[in-house]
């Protein structure tokens, strides 16, 4: 096996299991046309159960398939399903999963359950509601699942849809302009995926949708670096990077919390994970003359994130603004070209996707309680809701990157990876870590600062008796932050998942490395 093509390195799948985690579902969201509409919150509520049934049978089936079928120190494909589905255009059901995917699709798989839990109360066209979750799910799996250009793009356009009516439909007074700025952002980015993607099918003297088959052809010149740039814009608007970030901000003011759940946990890491799977692993000599722009970008993305952040009143938009700063460090670890670099950038999106799921979800706790999310309106918080101020604490202090909670662990594997990579000189290296510094400065004075106006201060008296979080809530909550913690103690048991890959990833690179500095100096 070549430890330089991980993609080639094939496992055929003796059941279809990939299909029914893509597919499982799906078949719930079809179910729910059939169900009576429920128009109050209660028990009986039969698409929330329903939803929340058929999206705990998938988790379960992950952490089945995952734990007992997936090699971790395999580094190529496993489990493996091609169909030829549409063959006139090329397209097959093609499923695939390494150490890049997978533990992203439990990520997602989890985030979408809690999601599901957390909207618990809502009362208006529940089965809709529900419905666009499940395809949601679906949809989300299939991105980080497919091994098929086309079926990749169109998964990717189908997750736009849900997110974009969830948000135009059960949003604030704002929800249509952040659901259309939303909408308009990924579709017009869509069009370059689509072209960069259609042009490397095409590069060959074979047309081919199939990833693995692609990425054997590793294109160079002006056409790679052409590529490279359509995915980099197209990918980095979902990640997202400055100046292609601004939609961020407002889709997560104006949605509900449990939707704000799904953009930071998981949206944003098909962003990083198509960077790695496209730019990284397609493009390598392109991404090793990007590399020092990619590492710039994420400088950008820390500091201005974080400024950014002080300058918001409304709680979840603070939040939004700190995960374009936290995004950074995942441009950052991919531009470091390094093992120990790409291994921080998958840890901070793992890492990331968990406590920033928590936020929300805490903001959205408190929301329901005190009907608001405008900072100078809130105060005192603290002595009526002591619970929902630890976990807000907590997961703040995760955030900022406190040893011994994942946030300090992916951030210092990405540090790492920059100071260990030799190819840049000692001064871009010193300045990148300088800069990066005051990112990690800035993140504590702006969410500290956030949890004192909020739970401290002066009390508003209309909000001293509100309830404090119910046990279905801190279940959730503990759901989230729990694995923080476990990762922050015993990062292994993260980093074994995806080790393997992120080094054949690096050996890769480093092998594209050796052979532009031979061609550069041939031998006399």
């Amino acid at each position: 096996m070549d430890a330089n093509l991980p993609a080639m390195a094939a496992s055929q799948a003796p059941f279809p299991w990939l299909s029914l985690i893509v597919l499982l579902p799906a078949i719930g969201a079809l179910l729910m046309p059939l169900l009576p509409e429920v128009e109050e919150s209660n028990a009986l509520n039969l698409p929330r159960n329903i939803a929340i049934a058929f999206l705990l049978a998938d988790f379960l089936l992950m952490l089945t398939i995952f734990g007992r079928l997936f090699d971790t120190q395999a580094v190529g494909l496993q489990l493996v399903e091609r169909v030829s589905w549409i063959p006139f255009i090329g397209l097959e059901w093609s499923l695939g999963v390494d150490g890049l995917s997978g533990p992203l699709v439990l990520l997602s798989g989890l985030i979408t359950l809690l999601s599901a839990a957390a909207s618990w109360n809502l009362e208006s066209k529940t089965r809709l509601y529900f419905a666009l979750l499940l395809v949601q799910a679906s949809a989300q799996a299939l991105v980080f699942l497919s091994q098929d250009f086309l079926l990749f793009f169109l998964s990717w356009e189908l997750e736009l849809v849900p997110v974009y009516l969830l948000i135009a439909i059960w949003g604030g007074k704002r929800r249509l302009y952040a659901a259309t700025k939303f909408i308009l952002y990924t579709a017009l980015a869509s069009l370059l995926i689509l072209i960069s993607g259609l042009a490397l099918a095409l590069s060959g003297n074979d047309f081919t949708l199939n990833l693995s088959e692609l990425t054997n052809r590793s294109p160079s010149g002006s056409f790679g670096l052409l590529c490279y740039l359509g995915f980099l814009i197209g990918f980095g608007v979902k990640l997202p990077i400055f100046p292609l970030h601004t939609w961020l901000p407002d889709a997560h003011g104006e949605a509900n919390a449990p939707v704000s759940m799904l953009l930071a946990g998981i949206l944003l890491k098909m962003g990083g994970y198509a960077l790695l799977r496209f730019n990284v692993q397609m493009l390598p000599d392109a991404h090793l003359q990007m590399a020092p722009a990619l590492i710039v970008i994420g400088i950008v993305n820390i500091i201005y994130g974080a400024l950014n952040a002080f300058a918001q009143d409304n709680v979840k938009r603070r939040i939004a603004c700190s995960s374009v700063s936290h995004m950074g460090f995942v441009l950052l670890g991919i531009g470091a070209i390094d093992a120990l670099g790409i291994s921080g950038a998958m840890l901070q999106m793992i890492s990331h996707g968990l406590i920033a799921a928590a936020m929300f979800f805490v903001t959205g706790s408190f929301y329901e309680r005190t009907k608001t999310l405008s900072i100078p309106n809130m105060g005192g918080l603290a002595k009526v809701l002591p619970t929902t101020f630890a976990f807000f604490l907590t997961s703040s202090l995760a955030s900022l990157a406190l040893p011994g909670m994942s946030g300090f662990v992916s951030e210092i594997t990405v540090f790492l990876g920059i100071t260990s990579q030799e190819g840049f000189t000692p001064v871009f290296r010193a300045i990148t870590i300088i800069l990066a510094a005051i990112g990690l400065v800035l993140t504590p004075i702006y969410l500290l600062s956030m949890c004192r106006r909020v739970f401290f201060g002066p009390r508003i008296p209309a909000l001293a008796m509100v309830e404090e979080m119910n046990p279905r809530e801190l279940t959730i909550g503990l759901s989230l932050l729990l694995p923080t913690l476990i990762i922050g103690f015993w990062p292994r048991v993260a980093i074994d998942f995806y080790e393997a890959s992120t080094n054949g990833l690096a050996e890769k690179l480093i092998s594209h490395t050796l052979v532009t500095l031979n061609q550069a100096t041939p031998l006399s």
